[in-house]
C-alpha cells in the first residue's frame, strides 16, 4: 500500500482517470451484479461521470442559493431559536438534524419524519473496525456477518419508511429533485435505495461533523470566532474552507490502482503498480509547505494559494470522486454557525474525539453550548 502525503501527488492519483478505481467506504465488497446503474460513490469510468453530470445541477452554488437559500435560511432559524428556548443544546444532536433536513430536500425524501429518518441513518455506522490494507480488510467472518446485519437492518428501515414513500409520491408527481432525477433516468427500486443511503450518509454524517468541527474551532479561538460573526459570506466561507482544510472530515481516500501508474512528486518519478492500494492521507496532503505556503498547519483565511489550487486541499476530494454536495455543505453550514454566532453562546462541555473507520474520519460527540441571546445575525451577501 502506498501512503501519500504530497499535495501534487494526491492530486495526479485522484484525476487518474481509468487508472484508479474506488477503494475506500468498503466499495471493493459491494456486490454490484443486483444494479441496473453502478451506485455513484462506487462507479468509475464514463457511467460516473454521466451520472455526475446529470446531479451536479442540484449542488451548485448558484442553485443552492437560489432553490434552497430561504430554506436552509429557516431550518437554521428555527434549530437555533429552538436551543435558545431551551438555554442550551448539545450542538452534535442539533446538526444531525439539521444536515438531514436540509439533505432531504435536496435529495427528496420528504415524506417521512425528520428524527426518525435521523436514527436510521445513524444506525448505519454502528460497524465493526475495517482496515482496507489488510486480507478481508482486517475483519473475521463474524464481523463481516454482523456488518451485514448492523448495515441492512437499518437499510431495510431506511427504505421502508422513508425511501419508498418518496418513491411513490413522485412517480404519481415529479418534483425537481433528485430522486425525481433518478426515477425520470429510469433507476430501478435498488438503485435508487443506494443512491439515496449515499446522499444521505454523505449529507448527514459529514456535514454534521464539520458543523461541530467548526464551531469549536470558532468558539475556542476568539479572534477567529469574532472575524467569522462580523464578516460577510464571502469572508465567512473562506474561514469554513480553511477549517476544513486544516480539519477534513474525512481524513483518507482511498483507490485500487488498474494499471501502472507514474507519479511525480518534487522531480522524482514513483511507480505505483497495478493492483497496489493507495491512501491519500488528506490531512497530510492538505498541510503540504509546497503548495500551501507559510505556516500551513494554522488556519489562515484567504492564504495565497498557486492558481488552480482548491481552498479547502483534498477535503472534498478532486477529479473524478469529488464531492458535488462541496457548496451545499458550507452553505448550510454558515447559515447554522452564523445564527449560532450571533446569540453569544458559550462552551459548557467540550467534545469527545473519537474515530470512524467506516467513512476514515473523525466524530465529534458532546459539544454542549449555553446561549444568551434570541439569533438575529446581520443581513449579508449570498454565495
Amino acid at each position: 500500500m502506498w501512503r501519500i502525503r504530497s499535495f501534487e501527488a494526491a492530486r495526479q492519483l485522484l484525476r487518474s482517470r481509468q487508472q484508479t478505481t474506488q477503494a475506500g467506504f468498503t466499495a471493493e465488497k459491494i456486490p454490484r451484479g443486483h444494479f441496473r446503474h453502478h451506485p455513484i460513490l462506487i462507479s468509475d469510468g464514463d457511467d460516473h461521470d454521466a451520472q455526475r453530470r446529470e446531479v451536479a445541477r442540484f449542488f451548485a452554488p448558484s442553485v443552492v442559493s437560489a432553490k434552497y437559500g430561504d430554506f436552509i435560511d429557516d431550518r437554521a432559524r428555527d434549530a437555533v431559536d429552538d436551543a435558545v428556548a431551551d438555554g442550551r443544546c448539545r450542538l452534535d444532536d442539533i446538526a444531525l438534524h439539521y444536515s438531514v433536513e436540509v439533505t432531504a430536500e435536496v435529495v427528496g425524501l420528504t415524506e417521512s419524519s425528520i428524527a426518525g429518518m435521523a436514527k436510521r441513518l445513524v444506525g448505519f455506522f454502528r460497524q465493526p473496525p475495517v482496515d482496507l490494507s489488510a486480507p478481508s480488510m482486517g475483519r473475521t467472518r463474524r464481523q463481516w456477518i454482523q456488518a451485514a446485519f448492523n448495515g441492512l437492518v437499518p437499510i431495510g428501515q431506511f427504505y421502508g419508511a422513508d425511501v419508498r414513500p418518496a418513491i411513490r409520491a413522485r412517480r404519481r408527481r415529479r418534483r425537481n429533485d433528485v430522486l425525481s432525477h433518478l426515477l425520470t433516468a429510469g433507476y430501478g427500486t435498488a438503485d435508487i435505495l443506494v443512491e439515496c443511503v449515499t446522499y444521505g450518509t454523505a449529507g448527514m454524517v459529514t456535514t454534521r461533523e464539520f458543523i461541530s468541527m467548526a464551531c469549536w474551532h470558532l468558539l475556542t479561538n476568539t479572534e477567529l470566532g469574532r472575524a467569522y460573526a462580523e464578516a460577510a459570506q464571502p469572508t465567512r466561507l473562506e474561514i469554513l474552507e480553511e477549517i476544513i482544510r486544516l480539519d477534513p472530515v474525512v481524513g483518507h481516500l482511498y483507490r485500487r490502482a488498474q494499471s501502472d501508474i507514474d507519479v511525480t512528486d518534487s522531480g522524482r518519478v514513483h511507480t505505483i503498480s497495478e493492483g497496489e492500494l493507495i491512501d491519500i492521507c488528506v490531512r497530510q496532503s492538505n498541510t503540504d509547505p509546497q503548495v500551501m505556503g507559510k505556516d500551513p498547519e494554522t488556519i489562515c483565511p484567504g492564504r495565497q494559494l498557486r492558481q488552480g489550487t482548491p481552498a479547502a486541499g483534498m477535503s472534498f476530494s478532486d477529479g473524478a470522486h469529488k464531492c458535488p454536495g462541496q457548496p451545499l455543505a458550507l452553505y448550510e453550514t454558515d447559515a447554522l454557525l452564523h445564527r449560532l454566532l450571533a446569540c453569544r453562546p458559550r462552551v459548557l462541555r467540550e467534545p469527545s474525539i473519537s474515530w470512524d473507520n467506516v467513512i476514515e474520519g473523525y466524530r465529534l460527540r458532546g459539544l454542549e453550548l449555553c446561549l444568551m441571546t434570541r439569533s438575529r445575525p446581520a443581513a449579508t451577501g449570498t454565495i
